[in-house]
């Protein structure tokens, strides 16, 4: 097709040859935000790597010198899990309001955030009963 001035084109012709390089410049624009992704997820991954890295290397030297990194469950005191401790201190008391068993693990340097949660598991475990609400015994 022979190609045609500006000036002897049909307005639907100037339409669509507009419409065609509005697309042809999207998809441009689209391909380099793509590219430009690429690249910072391939520049995400080398700081990533990097910083795995660091801390591995951190972590080496504290091994080295006998202390224990960080990860794994955390306990209670002594080693103890929560439920464990929230077990102990109700099979102390004949009755115990939450206010108490929560005042109780606080004493022993335990955060107890999700006692709720904790006391529901061990009452639907059948190890603690609730005769009345925010008031539980040992089963």
């Amino acid at each position: 097709m022979a190609k045609k001035s500006l000036s002897g084109l049909s307005s639907d012709e100037l339409y669509e040859l507009a419409r065609e390089r509005e697309e042809q410049e999207a998809a441009e624009a689209k391909e380099a935000a793509r590219e430009q992704i690429k690249e910072l997820r391939a520049k995400r991954r080398e700081a990533v790597a990097r910083h795995r890295k660091e801390l591995a290397a951190i972590d080496a030297e504290i091994r080295e010198m006998g202390g224990r990194t960080g990860g794994g469950r955390r306990r209670g005191g002594n080693g103890v899990s929560v439920t464990e401790q929230v077990l102990e201190i109700v099979g102390s008391a004949k009755k115990i309001s939450t206010k108490e068993i929560k005042a109780e693990l606080e004493n022993r340097g335990i955060v107890a955030n999700n006692l709720a949660q904790t006391l529901a598991y061990l009452k639907r475990q059948g190890k603690v009963n609730s005769p009345s609400r925010s008031i539980y015994s040992r089963a």
